[in-house]
């Protein structure tokens, strides 16, 4: 299902409020990022039918609700300091990451970091890689990472409901392109 223009702008206001500014909208996330379902509505002045199909129709699965909660499957700012409760998990041998080939140099220099966010965000795929890279550009690299040389050399990894892969930095050593 494809996200309307309206539903789109709302998904992106619930992902600013559950990953990034929760205080924005007067609301407050538990330790582990949930917030009742009936604040974010009351919040964000919708209907619970309209945030049903932001979050069934989101094609990246950015939301989960358990019970009368929602909460953002990850991609939280350092700031909003939440425990998703992700267990280390062995990843595939191979991953990916999606960039604008702008930033190739400085990544192939440093590596990648998770900046203002809690972890580095991986794909298992690179049609997956690809579309992330292209939410800020045309022109996208496609990294890979050898995650089982990471994991080898001590670097945990966490997959999160939506199966993205998280960890908390790719050194360039493993990455090519």
């Amino acid at each position: 299902m494809t996200l309307t223009r309206d539903q789109v702008r709302l998904s992106r206001r619930m992902s600013m409020i559950l990953r990034h500014r929760p205080e924005s909208a007067g609301i407050t996330l538990d330790a582990n990022g949930w917030v009742p379902v009936a604040t974010l509505i009351a919040a964000l002045g919708v209907t619970r039918a309209e945030l049903d199909a932001v979050v069934a129709g989101n094609d990246k699965s950015r939301f989960a609700i358990e019970g009368d909660r929602i909460r953002a499957s990850q991609g939280h700012s350092r700031r909003v300091n939440v425990d998703l409760g992700l267990a280390p998990a062995e990843p595939p041998a191979t991953l990916y990451h999606g960039t604008p080939r702008t930033n190739l140099d400085s990544i192939l220099r440093e590596g990648l970091r998770p900046r203002s966010r809690d972890h580095v965000h991986l794909s298992p795929d690179t049609e997956t890689a690809t579309r992330v890279g292209a939410r800020r550009s045309t022109d996208v690299a496609i990294l890979v990472v050898d995650t089982a040389a990471m994991a080898s050399a001590g670097h945990l990894f966490y997959r999160s409901a939506n199966g993205v892969w998280l960890t908390g930095l790719v050194p360039a050593a493993f990455i090519r392109t």
